[in-house]
């Protein structure tokens, strides 16, 4: 009940947009930059976890993945998966009680990918990862998803994957997946990094310079990588997740955790809530009113173009 107290008081301004599988995300608190704001998923008039609600594999025959996406493309805003509030809603990060923004360091213009997570995964941050011989950053897997459009907040999409690089921060392992979009016009002749560096020429290169940088603005020294800043394989990056899902079902078969496991759909879990409670939590969040739904539009500024040099 305490959680729902905290629901509760979160209660207010909220919008909403339909999703695959009859998942809307909701908006409590404002746009994002509002302090208070919160993205919530819900489904059926349940509310549900990104985390731990959204299968990993959306086709487990296709080695196809949902991926979540928190921070759309060419925007600044640190948006992630909070992991400590119940249902895990997207919220801005803070620090020191700001909320935080990534600079833009030449020649890019925020985060220059659709930047998102893996439901269902888990970095360790208890667990020495073999090959980087760092634990995990206590997080899900991030995503990078190179595709053509700018993908929504909370928009939840099937990709496939393409490889993965070793972030090292703060003596931490902070994997990012390299993605694409399975419906992206690219997605046909784009299935491994390989394909990438054909069709996408510098773009890992440019990924590996944005997060060599992007936090020496706030005064802080460049990041560091393991295998020397180069991608992993599809084939590799698939170990990596399957590592990471493994760690997740531990953590969400543990009777106690500091992270917020509430879930309305995991069996295994010793945190999954009876129907009742995922009525009263609904309803602490969003009231007895219907809930507006709307699909994000697509136009020609919902694009992007990679068109290299000649």
């Amino acid at each position: 009940m305490h959680a729902l107290r905290r629901l509760g008081s979160m209660r207010g301004q909220f919008g909403a947009r339909l999703y695959s599988s009859k998942i809307q995300a909701m908006q409590v608190g404002g746009p994002v930059g509002a302090p208070a704001h919160r993205l919530y998923f819900a489904r059926n008039g349940s509310p549900v976890s990104p985390w731990h609600d959204i299968p990993l594999m959306a086709n487990s025959s296709t080695n196809e993945y949902n991926m979540v996406v928190e921070i759309p493309r060419w925007t600044n805003a640190k948006l992630e998966i909070n992991t400590l509030a119940p249902f895990n809603p997207i919220t801005h990060d803070t620090k020191n009680g700001r909320l935080r923004y990534v600079a833009n360091v030449f020649p890019y213009k925020g985060y220059i990918w659709n930047y998102g997570a893996l439901p269902q995964t888990y970095e360790d941050p208890h667990e020495v990862d073999a090959h980087t011989q760092c634990v995990g950053d206590g997080d899900p897997i991030d995503v990078l998803e190179v595709g053509q459009r700018v993908c929504a907040e909370g928009s939840v999409h099937k990709v496939k994957v393409l490889g993965v690089l070793a972030l090292i921060d703060g003596a931490e392992t902070d994997w990012k997946v390299l993605a694409i979009r399975s419906d992206d016009p690219q997605s046909q002749v784009i299935n491994t990094v390989g394909d990438l560096e054909v069709h996408m020429p510098g773009l890992v290169a440019a990924t590996v310079d944005w997060f060599t940088k992007y936090k020496v603005p706030d005064g802080k020294p460049p990041n560091t990588w393991a295998f020397d800043a180069q991608p992993k394989d599809d084939v590799y990056a698939r170990d990596v997740i399957r590592t990471a899902h493994a760690s997740w079902k531990k953590l969400v078969q543990a009777a106690h955790s500091d992270l917020a496991l509430s879930n309305a759909s995991v069996d295994e879990s010793l945190h999954r809530m009876s129907q009742q409670d995922q009525a009263d939590a609904y309803n602490a969040l969003f009231g007895q009113g219907s809930v507006p739904t709307a699909e994000p539009s697509e136009d020609a500024n919902s694009k992007w173009y990679y068109i290299p040099s000649r």
